[in-house]
Order: structure tokens, then C-alpha cells, then sequence
């Protein structure tokens, strides 16, 4: 976007591209679980691991017993990225869950504005070029993710995939919650 003067402005410009990607999360748009894991390059292993340990659960639906299909919304997908690039650089999951712990406190925005850096063990949210020089002088910044970059790579991958609304409640739960209701009111009779 440019401002009067015919600079630009980066930050508003993403800002919008999330407003849209936090809209349709917002009407219950979600992607399923094998465009999750094309657009994140995982395989569908993986993201079924890292929902049942909370890693990064699906925001838009969950999983509610067999036949249901979970819908992850554009920053899960994100996040799912961000995991993969920092266990193919050596990072341990358990490290891995606590930056993630870290980036879902933050707005979406924001998210464009971090780099993560890390030695392979340690990884650090630095948000302006000053914490990342001043890391690697350290000595303690082996490599780095820029998060702008990912959600950039995330939102092309998505364009090409297909995208699904939520019901409010999936007909398969539903279903199942009747008949439940159904086999209480027949053993409490």
C-alpha cells in the first residue's frame, strides 16, 4: 500500500491479507487434513500426531470421533509449517512446543514481523533487524525463519487448494449424540 508520498507500507499491506484470512476463519472456512498437510509438506501422519498431542490442534473443527473430518484454519496451517522448518533444522519437539506456545499468543500480524532464530536447541522471537544481528554477533543464531516469508509460501499453496465451510455441528457428531442419548434414555427406563 503507499502512503502520500509514494513509499510503501509493507506491514498494512499484510495486515490486510490477514484481515481477509482471519475473516473466513471467523465463517467457519477451513482446509481439511490432506491440504493441510500439502500445503505445510507434511504427511498426514504427522499432523495427526501433532493434533492428538495439542502441537497444533485444528481451530476451525475439531475431530469428533471416527467419520469426522477436521478443518484447520490458516494460521494452523502456518503454524504447521513453522514446526516443520524448525525439526528439519534439529530442533527438538520439545523446544518446538514451547515457540508454538509462544507464536499462538500473538496476533496474526504480528506473526509477519518475527523471525525465529535458532541454535539448534534454543529458539528466539526476535522482531526487529537489531535482535537478530545482535543474536548472531552472539554467537547464538545458527539459522533463521522468517515467518513473512512462510505465511507469503502458505497463502500460494492455499490459493490452489480447495477450501470448506464448517457446519455448525457435523451431521456423523450429531448422529452419534442422539443415538447416545437415545442408549441413556433406554438404560435409565
Amino acid at each position: 500500500m503507499a502512503t502520500d508520498d509514494g513509499t510503501r507500507e509493507p506491514a498494512a499491506h499484510q495486515t490486510a491479507l490477514f484481515g481477509l484470512q482471519e475473516a473466513a476463519m471467523s465463517d467457519g472456512v477451513g482446509y481439511r487434513g490432506p491440504t493441510a498437510c500439502s500445503a505445510a509438506g507434511i504427511s498426514y501422519r504427522q499432523l495427526d500426531y501433532w493434533a492428538r498431542t495439542g502441537l497444533v490442534e485444528p481451530s476451525v473443527r475439531p475431530a469428533h470421533g471416527s467419520g469426522t473430518q477436521r478443518l484447520y484454519s490458516f494460521r494452523d496451517i502456518l503454524m504447521l509449517k513453522v514446526v516443520k522448518r524448525l525439526l528439519d533444522t534439529g530442533v527438538s519437539l520439545q523446544n518446538i512446543r514451547t515457540a508454538v506456545n509462544h507464536l499462538r499468543e500473538r496476533g496474526v500480524a504480528d506473526l509477519t514481523q518475527i523471525t525465529l532464530m535458532s541454535d539448534g536447541t534454543t529458539v528466539y522471537a526476535c522482531t526487529s533487524p537489531d535482535e537478530v544481528i545482535d543474536l548472531v554477533q552472539g554467537g547464538q543464531g545458527v539459522f533463521g525463519i522468517a515467518v513473512g516469508r512462510v505465511v507469503r509460501e502458505v497463502e500460494g499453496s492455499l490459493a490452489e487448494l480447495p477450501a470448506e465451510r464448517a457446519e455448525a455441528q457435523p451431521r456423523a457428531a450429531a448422529s452419534a449424540d442422539e443415538l447416545a442419548a437415545r442408549r441413556t434414555r433406554r438404560t435409565t427406563a
